[in-house]
């Protein structure tokens, strides 16, 4: 799954905070103090929603074209990008348990220098599969 641009209505609020909206996405509500707070709050409920979808198997929504949006007087558009496996790798950390074989004589030599086999592992993964 690549990157994904969702358009956000920002709809102002009389205390100088924003309630933001997603079209496409109408279970999607959020809100924040400011423009940042508002902005960071969209992003993380947009990633909730979707990450429900995904694991209940649910077809996620196509985004909609932001020029095709009609906004009421004082609210604004704002493209929301999301990165599914970004944040499925920020905020997902449950571990899995591999079980695996190597020579005797690699584990021995690995347990007499107090080696963490699940840190290797982890750290060979990252490396093989280019992830920082």
């Amino acid at each position: 799954m690549k990157k994904m641009f969702y358009p956000a209505v920002f709809i102002p609020e009389d205390d100088g905070g924003f309630t933001v909206t997603f079209p496409d996405v109408p279970s999607c509500i959020t809100c924040g103090d400011s423009m940042e707070q508002s902005y960071e709050m969209a992003f993380e409920a947009l990633g909730l929603v979707l990450s429900y979808m995904v694991d209940k198997k649910e077809p996620i929504p196509r985004a909609s074209n932001p020029q095709d949006i009609k906004l009421e007087d004082g609210q604004f558009l704002v493209v929301i990008e999301f990165d599914m496996v970004a944040y499925k790798k920020r905020t997902e950390s449950r571990a899995i348990k591999k079980t695996l074989t190597i020579p005797s004589w690699l584990n021995d030599a690995a347990l007499e220098k107090n080696i963490n086999f699940s840190q290797v592992l982890q750290d060979a993964l990252r490396e093989k599969l280019h992830i920082v």
